[in-house]
């Protein structure tokens, strides 16, 4: 297959300083309610900024003059006024005069067949019934979140949008367009001059600062940045590009969607994190006590409290469930009972019911039976959580005489006489492994440990009925949707000790795989004719065994090792049914097939055939260490096939004892950058967290990033699981500590919580789309504006692309008279066709993002 080049040359991060906005600006549309010469408006926080035809006007007041006006429309008396005996009568206020200056952009040498395409719409619209003038009244004035003006120069267009809560405009040059044509002349200035790249733009209420145009290309899948400058004469501002190439393409940027934390009073640790349906983000951990934001009417507004453990105070399970954008809390709440219990994997289902995963050593966990008063020990534990985080559908406790759904002992436990480094237990966190995931009928599957020899499995089942050996054993349990009846239970373990971390499904035979750790030689199933049939060696191997989604049968096991220490911490299939493993070793693990591979790496992904028996290819990433950089925390394979992983190193890792080489020197690609700056978001410290991508059949690293503050404990997970959705958008959550000399953490703007309110850690919750995974569409049909499919010959009906996600659109219209295909490319998401035919026809959209087609 072979890449689509076109040039999309993007003068990037013309933004304006001092014009900040409260929120995503809105671009309301002129219906007559405003001057006729402008076509959109926008709102700032100290004045409006106007689209007209061929350019834009920016109306600015003075802050001190609104402040002002403010005190005095809300009633503030002045501060010299009256004294203790006198009321508000008494008082002269005086008046506030707001001084305001407007200053025009106009585009000069433009084109005369420039078309306007706002995009985003939203649900919302604006009415204006204001003075007597009925013609000035307009209502149902539609609201947009970003608008472009197509075809300005030749090949040449405008978009306007706001990002961090300032506004943007892009230049984007394509295939033909001059960037030396851009002119830009600003009428009704004081000053206009270049200073430290910067465009200054006087008024006579203050400078308006547009930051340097950042720009770039992409060349065979390298973001090169390209050399620009603001060229000013009299009044009039150009760009001087230089050495650029007319013939590549311009990949979309890697970019945090947001980073928030939860807020909580209550100290807060961060353990696991998945999507919903929506785009909205569930972060689940554990908080300390009372403080944690709950929502009115959450399932459990009430903390449940618990026992100090292990020198660890008392904590429940904390639940955040955060809008799309990261904007509103959309419920929070605590799960728990008398002692303690924390999630390690979540799951949502397609009506955005929660499943949440994890162990409980309560003898009352919300919605299960009690256990008598003398336990003390773990058993895994389920809820399910309805949409709106106001009741439970289900819940389940599951476990036997000792500790369930904990690897090897908990993370502040005594070692005793045992490394900290134990077995299946390699990283800190480790004891909280486990994963859930559900079936396309919502059936809840669950891989975990037990240290039970009497838990509860099926009677008689035919994978494994008895306890292996051994500390532990995994498990492996599938239960009806709402948590009311267990399927099957089965123990999974030979003589030694043995974790199930992770499972899967395959698209195409609908088996089970599931994989972890061991260092049994004995462990069950057929080993006939795979890979690595006998242990290989070291404290412990990685696994993975395939089963029949009802258990009633095993049908095969491979052991996944070298003379090291290995586990496989992540397995996924691609749609052709090839599955794919993420671990750490300590050994060589095989390159086979292979373009990229970093020497001496110690973090590996390897495709499988679907019966186990080879590598299609098999590949490492990292920093040439004798131990792994990474605990890795999520795992993806996207519709491209690109592989994806998320972990973080050093730290917490290195301080509890844990080999650790921290994440100094990791192969970094595409990182992200702050959209104003440019400058990478984060300061690497060796602690940090690290997001990956390998690029289809492991040809090349597509992005690699740190993520986190400078400084302090270091950003990690305290256990748990996250997630990649199919898009490839990193659902990431965190624990973040203050103090200890630690810098800012990267918040976003405009999210729930930018800032850390407990005295201590809070989990923090980062959604990145790393926008390599293709795009997804949906179709909007209109017929004279209005949403309809049905109409008479001849019938033109519009088709818009309500996503708006790709950068190049195949409109295929189903019309067998008129068999053409439209070709539309980005900001340009919609295409007409005429039909002259009775008949039903179907549309066909491709949404392209210039991944692999």
């Amino acid at each position: 297959m072979n890449k689509i080049n076109r040039l999309l040359l993007t003068i990037i991060s013309t933004v304006f300083v001092a014009l900040a906005v409260n929120a995503q600006m809105e671009f309301v549309e002129n219906k007559g309610q405003w001057d006729n010469k402008i076509n959109f408006r926008g709102d700032f926080t100290s004045g409006s900024f106007f689209l007209e035809g061929r350019g834009f006007t920016v109306d600015m007041h003075n802050p001190d003059d609104l402040l002002k006006l403010s005190v005095l429309e809300h009633g503030q008396l002045p501060s010299n006024g009256p004294g203790p005996s006198s009321t508000s009568k008494d008082v002269t206020y005086p008046s506030v005069t707001v001084r305001s200056h407007a200053y025009k952009v106009n585009f000069l040498g433009s084109t005369n067949n420039i078309e306007v395409v706002p995009d985003k719409l939203q649900a919302t619209y604006n009415n204006y019934f204001i003075g007597n003038d009925q013609s000035k009244w307009a209502s149902n004035c539609h609201i947009y979140e970003a608008i472009t003006y197509k075809n300005v120069y030749p090949n040449i267009d405008v978009r306007y949008y706001t990002e961090n809560n300032q506004l943007k405009y892009d230049f984007i040059v394509r295939p033909g367009g001059n960037p030396n044509a851009i002119a830009m002349r600003y009428d009704g200035v004081t000053k206009l001059e270049v200073k430290n790249k910067e465009l200054v733009i006087g008024t006579s209420v203050g400078d308006v600062k547009e930051l340097y145009p950042y720009t770039y290309q992409s060349i065979e899948g390298k973001r090169q940045n390209v050399e620009c400058r603001y060229s000013v004469s009299d009044n009039l501002v150009r760009f001087k590009v230089q050495n650029y190439n007319a013939n590549e393409t311009l990949v979309i940027d890697p970019a945090l969607v947001f980073s928030s934390f939860t807020g909580s009073a209550a100290d807060n640790w961060g353990y696991t994190a998945t999507p919903g349906p929506d785009g909205s983000f569930f972060a689940g951990g554990i908080a300390f006590g009372t403080g944690y934001p709950v929502s009115p009417g959450a399932y459990q507004t009430v903390y449940g409290g618990g026992v100090v453990e292990d020198n660890i105070s008392a904590y429940d399970m904390a639940i955040f469930k955060f809008s799309a954008n990261g904007s509103q809390r959309l419920y929070a709440t605590y799960i728990g009972g008398d002692r303690n219990e924390q999630p390690h994997s979540m799951m949502c289902d397609a009506q955005g019911n929660l499943v949440v995963a994890g162990r409980s050593s309560s003898h009352n966990f919300p919605g299960t039976p009690t256990r008598p008063g003398s336990t003390t020990d773990y058993d895994i534990v389920l809820i399910k959580l309805n949409a709106t985080g106001t009741a439970a559908l289900g819940a389940a406790r599951i476990g036997g005489s000792a500790n369930d759904g904990v690897n090897i002992r908990p993370k502040y436990a005594n070692d005793g006489p045992n490394p900290t480094a134990d077995a299946t237990r390699r990283n800190y966190g480790d004891d909280a492994r486990s994963e859930v995931i559900l079936d396309g009928s919502n059936n809840v599957y669950l891989a975990s440990s037990t240290q039970s020899n009497d838990f509860p499995v099926t009677p008689g089942t035919p994978i494994q009925a008895t306890f292996g050996g051994g500390r532990q054993d995994g498990v492996i349990i599938k239960f009806t949707p709402n948590l009311n009846s267990v399927l099957f239970s089965t123990f999974f373990g030979g003589s030694g000790d043995d974790a199930c971390f992770v499972l899967s499904i395959s698209p195409t035979t609908g088996n089970l795989y599931v994989a972890g750790g061991t260092n049994s030689s004995n462990l069950p199933g057929n080993k006939t004719g795979v890979m690595q049939g006998t242990y290989q060696g070291g404290e412990c191997d990685g696994f993975i065994t395939q089963l029949l989604t009802d258990g009633s049968a095993l049908i095969r096991t491979t052991y996944q090792g070298t003379p090291g220490n290995d586990l496989v911490y992540g397995i996924q299939f691609d749609k052709a049914g090839s599955p794919y493993i993420m671990g750490t070793t300590t050994g060589n693990w095989p390159v086979q097939n292979a373009t990229f591979s970093s020497t001496g790496g110690k973090q590996f992904i390897s495709k499988l055939q679907p019966d186990l028996s080879s590598y299609v290819y098999s590949t490492v990433f990292g920093s040439n260490a004798s131990v792994p950089n990474l605990s890795p925390i999520a795992f993806l394979v996207d519709r491209c096939q690109n592989v994806y992983v998320s972990g973080w190193g050093g730290g917490l890792n290195s301080q509890r004892g844990y080999p650790s080489a921290g994440t100094f020197n990791m192969p970094i690609k595409n990182q992200l950058t702050d959209p104003v700056s440019g400058q990478p978001i984060t300061q690497p410290d060796g602690q940090d967290f690290y997001f990956f991508v390998l690029e289809k059949n492991a040809q090349s690293q597509l992005f690699g990033t740190y993520f986190g503050q400078f400084g302090g404990l270091g950003d990690h997970v305290d256990g748990g699981t996250s997630r990649f959705d199919a898009n490839g958008i990193i659902y990431q959550g965190l624990c973040s500590c203050g103090g200890n000399g630690a810098g800012p953490f990267p918040t976003t703007s405009g999210v729930w919580a930018i800032n850390n309110r407990s005295n201590n850690c809070n989990e923090a919750a980062a959604k990145i789309e790393m926008n390599f995974s293709g795009v997804g569409a949906s179709v909007k049909a209109t017929i004279g504006g209005i949403k309809d499919t049905i109409g008479c010959v001849p019938l033109t009906i519009k088709f818009t692309d309500t996503l708006a996600k790709g950068k190049m659109y195949i409109w295929d219209y189903g019309d067998p008279s008129a068999t053409k295909k439209d070709t539309t490319y980005a900001p340009n998401n919609s295409s007409s066709h005429t039909y002259n035919n009775v008949g039903t026809y179907l549309l066909t959209l491709v949404s392209n993002r210039f991944c692999y087609l």
